[in-house]
C-alpha cells in the first residue's frame, strides 16, 4: 500500500475504495487472499474485507476457506452472465454471428499454423521446443486459444438465446 506512483495516485483519486477492491478481486487469475487484494487495491485489510464480503453476497466473487485464511476469486457464472450481457448490448444478432466467424477463423488459423487440434495439444508441444522463446510463444498461444474457445461458447449462447436475452436486457434498461 506504500506505492505512491502517479498512476496509483490517479487510480485512488478517480475510483472509490469499493471500485478498486472489485477491480482487483474480479480480475485475479486464481483465488487470492485478503491481504493480496487489499495490497493490490491500496486499501486497508479491514476495508477490503467488508467490500469482499459484500461482493461474495452479491455472487460476484467466490470465497473459499484455506488453512491460512479465505481466498477470493471471480464467480465464473457471474462472469459468464456479464459477458453475455455485454455481447447482447454491443451487438445485434448478425453482429454476433460475424463475431463468431471471426473467433472461429482465429482458431482455425492456430490449428493450421501449429498443426494442432486443441490448446492442450499445443501446450504438450511446448515441452519439445528448442528455445525459451518458442516455449513461451506456444504457452501463450495455448492460453489465447482456450480463451477464444470460451468466448466462442459465450457467443454461441448469445446467438442461440438472442431473442430471450435481448428482450430481457433491453426491457430492464
Amino acid at each position: 500500500m506504500t506505492d505512491q506512483s502517479p498512476g496509483i495516485q490517479d487510480w485512488k483519486k478517480h475510483t472509490s475504495v469499493y471500485e478498486r477492491v472489485k477491480s482487483v478481486a474480479t480480475t485475479v487469475s486464481k483465488p487470492r487472499s485478503l491481504s493480496y487484494i487489499a495490497d493490490s487495491a491500496h486499501v486497508a485489510e479491514d476495508t477490503a474485507r467488508d467490500h469482499l464480503e459484500r461482493l461474495v453476497s452479491l455472487n460476484v466473487l467466490l470465497k473459499t476457506e484455506h488453512d491460512d485464511g479465505a481466498r477470493y476469486s471471480p464467480d465464473p457464472l457471474h462472469t459468464r452472465i456479464q459477458t453475455l450481457r455485454d455481447l447482447i448490448e454491443g451487438h445485434d444478432r448478425d453482429g454476433l454471428i460475424e463475431l463468431k466467424a471471426e473467433v472461429q477463423s482465429r482458431i482455425e488459423e492456430w490449428e493450421t499454423e501449429y498443426n494442432a487440434d486443441s490448446p492442450d495439444e499445443l501446450r504438450a508441444g511446448a515441452t519439445e521446443t528448442d528455445t525459451a522463446s518458442q516455449t513461451r510463444n506456444l504457452r501463450k498461444t495455448a492460453s489465447d486459444w482456450e480463451l477464444a474457445l470460451y468466448r466462442l461458447s459465450v457467443i454461441e449462447d448469445a446467438i442461440e438465446n438472442y431473442a430471450t436475452y435481448s428482450t430481457d436486457f433491453r426491457s430492464s434498461a
